[in-house]
């Protein structure tokens, strides 16, 4: 099992709560700077989840199938379901960000004052 495959089977739960925007805005003084940091977060999460599965994928495939065996390839749908199962890239960078379990920093060249 991959780390973020262990990560993901920690305590995230698979349904949205709402979230104080206070909480979020109070871990950078800006509520617009955490969401763009959750969203950075999430891509980064869907990113390496869905090379993740295409992976995994690519080992069941067989490139001479013919069209019976496509529709029953069991492990390809097993594999496929137990991803669906997993929780939204989204859910799962918020929780790393009121967690603060996620490294960021400001660039302040970037700033304009």
């Amino acid at each position: 099992m991959s780390k973020l495959r262990r990560q993901l089977s920690t305590n995230t739960t698979n349904t949205a709560e709402t979230k104080n925007l206070t909480d979020i805005k109070n871990k950078t003084g800006n509520l617009y700077e955490s969401i763009a940091i959750i969203a950075k977060r999430a891509n980064q999460i869907n990113i390496t989840l869905k090379e993740e599965l295409h992976n995994k994928l690519e080992e069941f495939a067989s490139h001479t199938d013919s069209l019976e065996e496509i529709h029953e390839n069991k492990e390809q749908i097993e594999i496929s379901r137990a991803y669906e199962r997993m929780p939204n890239p989204a859910l799962l960078a918020t929780q790393e960000f009121m967690d603060e379990k996620i490294y960021y920093r400001k660039n302040e060249d970037n700033l304009f004052n």
